[in-house]
């Protein structure tokens, strides 16, 4: 078993898995069949957000490039009208949140983590598609700062979202580890962008840049990953890539404890239940979950 006590090993990664839309296509057949061990929900932030102006997805050979910007209802907006349809869920609930500032921060961690409906907290700490997104997660000392500051504010669980555009991941997931956290999660997307097909210089998406994921950053989460667990023994959920059991496996084997499924959902809503029944086909032996 984890911290989070799942008997699977496979989640989903934030942003990529709208549970209510999807509960709103399927019904209560979603409820029965939920393809994930542990629901992690798209980014919340202290106000609501509309996102990054459109086009905001442009398709790669290897992947995706998004830069949806984070829209969302707002703290007020989500513990109002998403929270109460969430916790629904048969899965325990992980909450990803990301303020501007210390204080902000502050306020989301000890709003959010008093709810009995929420198992843990995601900090999102890495987002490209956003200015602020890289301030704390992308050096050691400012992450360590914030940790300081929003560590006292829950007993919750709290899992740090790294930055894959840092100079070392390895230095940020330490200050992590050092400072409080309980867990980290990564990859996120790296930084890209898409040349507008008709207007030279130009990019295609709205906000200029955006986030680059799917299979063509497999091979660097799988780095990352590795890295990471060399330098800490904190809870890893290892994502970047991953398409079929094999990948997670691959994931699990690099030091991750849990593993994440993003832009393969985009594709097969049901990913995360079909890549885990391919894992425990390539661990019949054994727990999927690294004891």
């Amino acid at each position: 078993m984890t911290f989070l006590d799942l008997p699977e090993p496979i989640v989903n990664a934030s942003g990529t898995f709208d549970a209510i839309a999807a509960r709103r296509a399927f019904g209560d057949a979603l409820l029965e069949r939920f393809p994930f061990a542990a629901f992690v929900t798209k980014t919340v932030t202290l106000a609501p957000r509309q996102g990054n102006a459109p086009p905001r997805l442009y398709e790669l050979p290897g992947g995706l490039l998004n830069s949806i910007g984070l829209p969302n209802k707002g703290l007020d907006g989500f513990l109002a009208h998403d929270l109460p349809q969430l916790a629904e869920l048969p899965v325990p609930l992980i909450v990803n949140v990301m303020g501007h500032t210390h204080e902000e921060l502050e306020r989301l961690v000890a709003t959010v983590g008093e709810r009995d409906e929420v198992t843990a907290l995601e900090l999102n700490v890495s987002c490209p598609n956003v200015k602020t997104g890289l301030t704390f997660g992308a050096d050691p000392g400012e992450l360590g700062r914030l940790l300081d500051a929003v560590r006292p504010r829950t007993t919750k669980p709290l899992i740090v979202k790294l930055t894959p555009n840092t100079a070392s991941p390895a230095d940020v997931a330490q200050a992590a580890e050092e400072h409080g956290a309980d867990a980290v999660s990564l990859i996120n997307t790296l930084r890209g962008f898409a040349p507008h097909p008709h207007r030279k210089g130009e990019s295609w998406l709205g906000a200029g840049t955006g986030g680059v994921s799917g299979p063509a950053v497999r091979a660097i989460a799988l780095a990352q990953v590795a890295e990471v667990r060399a330098r800490i023994r904190l809870f890893i959920i290892g994502m970047g890539g991953v398409q079929c059991g094999r990948h997670a496996d691959d994931l699990l084997r690099a030091g991750a404890d849990l593993v994440g499924v993003g832009t393969e959902s985009f594709r097969d809503p049901l990913a995360g239940e079909r890549i885990r029944r391919e894992l425990r086909a390539l661990r019949p032996d054994r727990s999927t979950v690294p004891g």
